[in-house]
């Protein structure tokens, strides 16, 4: 694997001054763009370059041209191509995560490489907490950025969540904790730099993901591992105790969970959805009342005490989500009782199962940024009662057996009441295993227009008041959609417009 120069191209922030970076991926979801205004706010000449086009990257040209504190006499644009000689001018290229250093010829000309997660780590004082894993980071990531800034921190949050920390790093200094969502491929543009050493570190559920990218799961989570790599006894690391879903454990045996338990040089906790943990960590339990509640058992404490009650978010998954934020705050050292109190308040985050609309007593929810199958089938049964489903979507390599299974009648699962499928390679692959199991399903659909308007038709003949609607694709947006977020935008505007009468 490839691994990066240790440290960091620039010592100091005075360093950045005159030298040329190029900026490679503009994008449109703001990274690029942070960095473009961090190096410019710091006298660099700045090339931006991108594979999209001037008309495909509007939105972004158009903030940074119109926004006076950007020194545009610095800034220049490599638009619809890159070119081997800009690499080679550069004094550092700032790599978007999404592009793959190997086999790269652009990247293969730099002089040094960074991203916007390497400049900042470097360069920062801030107590990190870093949250990775397959299922729940955002939701995770966004419950410990709250519960924080409630219990009294100046705390913020970027990294995969679509912010860039370098938008905040001057605010920065050791009072104000960070939490940065990482994904498995920002972990991997920190191979070898040592610049990763969270206060607190956490690997939510791990499942199949980015199969179409890594090509089997050893490799996947193996650039999830770095996140406690620079870890020591002084810090925390927060892994699974419940078992991987058949078929996805590491090769050597046992689960994941047990496998990053066994190589974290931190003090290492473990969350369940069900078992109290062999040593310290959080679980999921009831109390004599029979409500649910969330217990924590951690190093000094002989009794175990809860940490989490109720929650205003729906589904099982988000319980453990929750958990495992109440933890991070009970570690920041906030009370027990004062984390159930702030959680109780955590509304969720956009775009997953985030209420947004009402039709004639019938709610609808947004979960594009379920991207996994088992995210999607997680969403199907996380009111406790059949729904009105939207799924489907492009392929990433995944295998559809875990929605294909919970969508099955003879599951055992709460069935759907009415099945929608939005056209992707991914709903092509789920249409033998639907069919096989007897599953009625409408669809597939060529657009969420057209799928709207069939939900539509079955909500005017047989919805009820208190019945839920829920996008949950479990597949990745390509083609349609410029990404999950633009697909939860659409998919929001297209309810907002068909479904007008709301009550």
């Amino acid at each position: 694997m490839f691994e990066f120069t240790k440290g960091c191209t620039f010592n100091t922030l005075d360093d950045i001054k005159e030298k040329k970076i190029v900026v490679m991926g503009l994008g449109l979801n703001g990274g690029g763009e942070a960095s473009v205004r961090f190096f410019l706010r710091h006298g660099a000449f700045v090339l931006a370059t991108d594979m999209k086009t001037r008309e495909q990257l509007k939105p972004t040209i158009d903030r940074l041209s119109a926004d006076s504190s950007v020194d545009t006499s610095r800034l220049s644009y490599r638009l619809g191509e890159h070119r081997v000689e800009d690499f080679e001018g550069a004094d550092c290229v700032i790599k978007n995560p999404g592009v793959k250093i190997e086999g790269n010829k652009y990247l293969a000309a730099a002089k040094r490489i960074e991203t916007d997660i390497s400049i900042f780590l470097h360069f920062t004082k801030a107590p990190i907490i870093a949250v990775t894993g397959s299922k729940g980071k955002s939701s995770t990531v966004s419950a410990i950025h709250f519960g924080l800034n409630e219990a009294g921190f100046k705390a913020f949050l970027g990294g995969n969540i679509t912010v860039s920390p370098l938008t905040f790093l001057e605010e920065t200094d050791q009072t104000t904790p960070v939490v940065l969502e990482l994904s498995s491929w920002q972990l991997a543009d920190l191979r070898g730099r040592g610049l990763l050493k969270p206060k607190i570190s956490v690997i939510t559920k791990i499942v199949p993901d980015h199969q179409n990218w890594y090509g089997n799961m050893e490799d996947y989570v193996a650039d999830k591992r770095l996140i406690y790599k620079d870890q020591s006894k002084d810090d925390f690391s927060l892994f699974d105790f419940d078992g991987d879903e058949p078929g996805t454990g590491p090769a050597c045996g046992g689960t994941w969970g047990d496998l990053f338990a066994r190589e974290s040089g931190a003090t290492v906790l473990r969350y369940s959805a069900s078992k109290k943990p062999e040593s310290f960590g959080v679980w999921q339990d009831v109390d004599p009342d029979g409500a649910f509640c969330g217990m924590a058992l951690l190093p000094g404490m002989k009794e175990p005490e809860a940490i989490l009650r109720t929650l205003s978010v729906p589904g099982e998954h988000m319980k453990i989500n929750a958990l495992n934020a109440a933890l991070v705050l009970r570690l920041m050292g906030v009370s027990a009782g004062r984390c159930a109190e702030i959680l109780s308040r955590w509304q969720g985050i956009d775009h997953r199962l985030q209420f947004f609309h009402t039709y004639r007593g019938v709610r609808f929810y947004n979960d594009s940024c379920a991207t996994v199958p088992e995210a999607a089938a997680a969403a199907s049964q996380s009111f406790g009662k059949p729904v009105y489903f939207m799924t489907g979507g492009t392929d990433k390599g995944l295998s559809l057996a875990p929605l294909a299974q919970t969508l099955s009648k003879k599951s055992g699962a709460i069935p759907v009441k009415a099945l929608f499928l939005l056209d992707g390679t991914a709903t092509q692959k789920l249409l033998p295993a639907l069919s096989d199991a007897g599953t009625a399903y409408n669809g597939p659909f060529g657009s969420l227009e057209d799928m709207m308007l069939a939900l539509k038709k079955e909500l005017d003949a047989s919805a009820c008041s208190g019945d839920c609607a829920v996008f949950s694709p479990g597949a990745t947006s390509f083609g349609m959609f410029t990404n999950e977020f633009d697909r939860g935008n659409k998919y929001m505007e297209a309810v907002r417009r068909i479904f007008c009468a709301s009550n």
